[in-house]
């Protein structure tokens, strides 16, 4: 998946919501991306079809959400600390 500065997703009752992409990262062999809008912050697993696009799907999961947005945040912290 390319980073594209904005994307539109699409809820269950099809109703369509821009989002910045924050960040896409990796986490335990699966890969996130981290939307933001103004009033939103969602995080989402993107998901390869053999042979297809990627796209992507909801964490049902706020326990698997929340321990992936803590170990981000760390990681976040410890680039801070510890940049390049």
């Amino acid at each position: 998946m390319e980073i594209d500065d904005r994307i539109t997703v699409e809820d269950e009752q099809g109703h369509e919501k821009e989002y910045a992409v924050e960040a896409l990262f990796d986490m335990n062999e699966k890969f996130y991306a981290l939307l933001t809008s103004d009033k939103d912050r969602i995080l989402m697993r993107v998901v390869d079809v053999e042979g297809e696009d990627q796209y992507l799907v909801g964490i049902d999961d706020p326990e698997e959400a929340a321990s992936i947005l803590d170990a981000y945040q760390i990681a976040l912290e410890a680039d801070e600390e510890f940049p390049d």
